[in-house]
């Protein structure tokens, strides 16, 4: 009798730093504190220090090991023992040349046959119990979670993009009201208010207060609003 133990890794591989670390913090979300799931790699241990998984290649099979828990590729989570087997090591060994056969590198889908199959399937002639449901519960999300993921990460950095514009912009705006069309301020001049250190912390200010909110809703209304705004500037 051997320990079945099963490796689950997050899966690190998108090639783009940003989108593993937001693949990582997903899993967390949603496997740690959530309890549904997230996208993972699993592999499974029994008999000796390898783990076996599957994954796609063009040629050849798609079944392969490596040193439980260092697979290269992706970043290691936790390990979980699905029970023992009473197959013995060269029965084992028997099963996984036969594994090895049925799932070529090419016959690997990331919605029906992914390396989570692989591993439930090894499970059952193993005669030991399958994955727990959170591992492969987003399969059916496959390319689609990574997509999405990749897609945040994008808007995110355009909506930073967005509002550091809008900062600049509403800077603009506020400083040409209360200088006025003649270039005159009303307040005592600060020579340094052009300089990038000023307007950082302008703009710091900006957010921590209501003022942010009164001059983004005020600079996209109609003019009437803006002539309000600028009355109101003035007498402030």
């Amino acid at each position: 009798m051997a320990d079945v133990i099963l490796h689950i890794y997050d899966v690190t591989n998108s090639g783009s730093d940003k989108t593993n670390t937001t693949i990582v913090h997903i899993n967390k979300i949603f496997k740690d504190r959530i309890g549904l799931g997230g996208i993972f790699h699993s592999a499974i241990q029994v008999y000796g220090d390898d783990e076996w998984s599957f994954g796609f290649c063009k040629e050849g099979p798609g079944v392969f090991s490596c040193p439980s828990g260092k697979n290269p590729l992706y970043k290691y989570r936790e390990s979980v023992v699905l029970g023992r087997t009473n197959f013995s090591i060269f029965m084992v060994n028997h099963m996984l040349r036969e594994l090895s056969r049925e799932w070529p590198g090419t016959s690997y889908d990331l919605l029906s046959r992914n390396c989570n199959h692989f591993c439930d399937e090894l499970c059952e002639r193993l005669g030991v119990q399958k994955l727990p449901g959170w591992v492969n519960r987003f399969a059916n999300t496959g390319d689609a979670a990574v997509e999405m993921v990749e897609n945040t990460a994008l808007r995110l950095r355009q909506a930073k993009t967005e509002i550091v514009s809008a900062s600049k912009d509403a800077y603009r705006f506020v400083v040409g009201v209360r200088t006025g069309s003649s270039g005159r301020s009303d307040s005592p001049r600060n020579p340094n208010r052009g300089s990038p250190r000023f307007q950082t912390a302008w703009f710091k200010n900006l957010i921590s207060t209501s003022v942010k909110t009164s001059i983004t809703s005020k600079i996209e209304t109609q003019d009437d609003d803006v002539v309000l705004q600028h009355q109101r500037l003035h007498t402030s």
